[in-house]
């Protein structure tokens, strides 16, 4: 096993065993974690403080401190009046979110004392990663840190952060007269929610206030939008932020009547490679912009190939190093042996490569809605694409959409016929070939940036095209076989919608997923879009990140098997 295959199966376990004690905690059986994000079901939980947020190095105790602060706040805050009394202002509804969570974390069961240890040591770690990250150095940050360190202190009735003691000494002496009263207060009243929060509320407002009197004054102090304020800032303390789901029924027609899938005709389907649909002058131009969108995302294909052969590589016998001085010992050296007994080097040892027998494809939704996200979706699989041959590994990227809006000739067809009853799927079928397993990145680069022509988008049959990359990837070699499928919605064919039923080709696609399965690898990347309705394991991409790592680490955990990431299974 490689030690990225050992770091992920390791991280799977940490959160497997903090939903555990989460769910021990709140009795609610429904809590797990989904790509570090607490869930119930399929719903993801707010984050109400900024301690609260995993980051990348957490061990053990910092991801257990994160699950029994969540375990309190679900089990001691009343979120109903929470909610009520939250203040309009982002700044001030921010403090008021923390302070609340510095309440139930004061109010761990006296039987459970590890759960305080837990929570503390959360608190200290977020602190030291809040001051280490030059966010004390500004005064704005200052003043929140300051604020966050003397209300926990007080609550908790614990000291403050030792390393930086000494650096809010002179705000929190300015701060003494304008909080002081409120500070007793909150530590007074801390197993009464609704008495707390008026100290909490008079807090917030004066903090909010002292923050807008500072960034007004302050000209030094930075970008107000600098990542790093994610420390402090960046959690979302509503339901309201939440990622949309894709919308998934039951079709009445599948279901209820026990019928099969259905194709009125299949005489209009095509399937095409890339090259043929753009004029070869389109093409180059489309290249050029694409090849400047690749130059402004930053990520070099030599750190994204290393990254991916750790996650795909398995270790492989690659033949025998001989002339060793231990090891197995070689017959062929038998002779040299009897004639310098005192030789050494008679052994040899088995060679062991890491080799990434791997077969990648991209199946890429090419549905109208599809064509505002073209250029993110395009730079991130050309440089896959790239990164997966430096890997070793082999890469195909395909599309799917319609020939025609609206059903096309099948429809007219359909309407020739007399409109029979249910007549399955309604619109010409158009499956692309951008790159083939077989042809190199370098002879393929044409052919991917036909990903930016905006009228290859029409409408989208999923359901058939995942049945049809996965029917390639069988017919390959390769031990490992990966489809990852890049879509923003639903399935959606107006035509076939009209005729049959709403949720006919979502159901298609259900089911088509968990029959194959069986033999391929399935992932669902949703662009903006929870996919976890149609493919146990998905992830979302934000696309609107058009520089950076982010987007390529969050494919990359797909890639890594036997960890559940959607929850259950459709």
């Amino acid at each position: 096993m490689t030690a990225g295959q050992t770091e992920t199966r390791r991280r799977h376990q940490v959160e497997e065993l903090c939903a555990a004690a989460v769910r021990a905690l709140t009795g609610d059986p429904a809590l797990h974690f989904r790509a570090r994000r607490l869930h119930r079901g399929r719903e993801p939980l707010p984050l109400h403080a900024p301690h609260l947020r995993h980051s990348a190095d957490d061990d053990l105790v910092s991801s257990r401190g994160i699950a029994d602060g969540m375990a309190l706040r679900l089990t001691t805050s009343d979120a109903a009046l929470h909610r009520s009394l939250c203040p309009p202002d982002p700044a001030e509804r921010g403090i008021f979110e923390l302070l609340e969570q510095f309440r139930v974390e004061s109010l761990p069961p006296p039987e459970l004392p590890g759960m305080r240890r837990n929570v503390r040591l959360r608190h200290l770690r977020w602190s030291l990663e809040f001051h280490r990250s030059g966010l004390t150095e500004t005064a704005r940050g200052l003043l929140l840190y300051t604020v966050a360190q003397i209300c926990r202190s007080r609550i908790a009735g614990e000291p403050v952060v030792e390393e930086t003691e000494e650096l809010i000494e002179a705000t929190r002496f300015a701060l003494a007269p304008r909080l002081g009263h409120d500070l007793a207060g909150l530590r007074r009243h801390r197993t009464d929610q609704k008495a707390f929060a008026e100290h909490a509320l008079a807090i917030a407002r004066t903090a909010g206030g002292l923050l807008t009197a500072t960034e007004r004054g302050a000209e030094d102090d930075g970008d107000p939008t600098d990542p790093r304020f994610s420390l402090l800032i960046d959690f979302d303390a509503s339901h309201g932020d939440q990622i949309p789901s894709a919308t998934a029924g039951t079709s009445r027609t599948l279901g209820e009547s026990g019928a099969t899938y259905r194709v009125f005709t299949t005489a209009y389907d095509s399937e095409r490679r890339a090259s043929d649909l753009v004029r070869p002058g389109l093409l180059t131009e489309l290249r050029e912009r694409l090849d400047r969108r690749v130059g402004r995302q930053g990520v070099g294909p030599g750190r994204l190939a290393r990254d991916l052969k750790a996650v795909l590589a398995v270790p492989t016998r690659d033949g025998w190093d001989g002339g060793q001085e231990e090891g197995h010992l070689d017959g062929r050296t038998l002779a040299q042996l009897i004639s310098s007994p005192t030789e050494r080097r008679i052994f040899r040892t088995e060679r062991v490569e890491p080799v990434a027998d791997t077969l990648v494809t991209f199946l890429i939704d090419c549905s109208g809605s599809m064509t505002a996200h073209a250029e993110p979706v395009a730079a991130l699989v050309d440089l896959f694409a790239r990164s997966l041959e430096l890997a070793g590994a082999a890469c195909e990227v395909l599309g799917f959409t319609t020939g025609a809006w609206n059903g096309g000739r099948p429809r007219r067809e359909w309407i020739r016929a007399g409109r029979p009853q249910h007549p399955g799927r309604l619109n010409e079928r158009l499956h692309v070939v951008f790159k083939d397993a077989e042809t190199p990145w370098r002879r393929a680069r044409p052919d991917l940036a036909a990903l930016l022509k905006a009228d290859l988008f029409r409408e989208g049959i999923d359901g058939e095209a995942v049945a049809w990359a996965c029917d390639r990837m069988r017919a390959r070699e390769e031990e490992r076989r990966i489809l990852l499928v890049l879509s923003d919605g639903s399935p959606m064919d107006s035509a076939t919608s009209l005729a049959n039923d709403p949720h006919y080709l979502d159901e298609h696609l259900r089911e088509t997923v968990l029959l194959q399965e069986n033999t391929v690898e399935i992932r669902g990347a949703g662009v903006g879009l929870d996919l976890s309705p149609f493919y146990r394991r998905s992830r979302v991409l934000d696309t609107s990140v058009t520089s950076g790592y982010a987007p390529f680490r969050d494919v990359l955990g797909l890639f890594s098997p036997g960890v559940n990431v959607a929850g259950s299974r459709p």
